[in-house]
Formats: structure tokens, C-alpha cells, sequence
């Protein structure tokens, strides 16, 4: 079974980034994503070698960010550590949320209460393996 989850202080980069000559690269955030990644993987943890499925909550204060526009430099930093390739994903979730908002946190993990108690914007990436292919829900 395929669990792997950290966190990544935001805000994140968007793809659109590489258009703009001012801030952060899509590069320079891409080695962020992958180093804080690379902090969390274990040594008994096994690049996932089947389909699966990414999950991310962007926790904001200030929402300015299209929440499409995070996915494809998660995906390439990732790559070769959580799955082979990010041709294996089939399966996304990408939501943000206000940390001065009100929500409920079902299955409150070690990961996303470092996350909160940071208090400040930040990502919290999942990788499980994919839902079954053959059911739609």
C-alpha cells in the first residue's frame, strides 16, 4: 500500500510562473518541493510502481492563486521519489482552504498538525495508490 505525505511551506509557485521575469522560479520552487519531499521519505518507503493518486490542500491566508495552476510543478518534483512517473497519476485532488476559516480536519494526521502548527500558508501533499480504476463514484 502507497502513503506518502508531507508538507511544503507556501505559497506555492504557479506553472505560470516561467512567464514572469520578478520572485520565485518555477525552478527554484520545484528543488523546495522535491527537497521537503525528500525530508519525509523514509528509507522502508518504496517508489510506487502502480497508479495513484495526489492529493493537495493549499492552507492560505491570502488566496491569489488558481488552485489548477499548482499541480504540474508538485507533480515534476515528485517524480522519482513518490512514483516512477507522473504519467502514473490518475487520480488528482486539489483544493485550498482558509486557515482562518472553519473546518473539520477528518483523520488528522503527525504531517498536518506540523503543518498547522507552523501557522503560516502551506501545502500538504498526499500519494496513495488510485481508486479502482473501474468504478466511478
Amino acid at each position: 500500500m502507497t502513503r506518502f505525505e508531507f508538507i511544503v511551506d507556501g505559497p506555492p509557485v504557479s506553472q505560470q510562473a516561467r512567464k514572469r521575469s520578478k520572485g520565485n522560479s518555477i525552478q527554484d520552487w520545484k528543488t523546495t518541493v522535491r527537497q521537503e519531499a525528500e525530508k519525509y521519505w523514509s528509507s522502508e518507503q518504496k517508489t510506487a510502481t502502480g497508479l495513484v493518486m495526489l492529493q493537495i490542500t493549499y492552507f492560505y491566508d491570502s488566496d491569489k492563486m488558481d488552485v489548477d495552476n499548482t499541480v504540474k510543478p508538485i507533480q515534476d518534483a515528485i517524480k522519482g521519489l513518490a512514483y516512477i512517473d507522473d504519467k502514473q497519476v490518475s487520480d488528482l485532488l486539489v483544493r485550498k482552504r482558509n486557515l482562518s476559516g472553519n473546518f473539520k480536519v477528518e483523520n488528522m494526521t503527525s504531517t498536518l498538525t506540523e503543518g498547522f502548527a507552523r501557522r503560516n500558508e502551506f501545502l500538504h501533499i498526499v500519494v496513495i495508490d488510485a481508486p479502482d480504476q473501474e468504478v466511478l463514484t
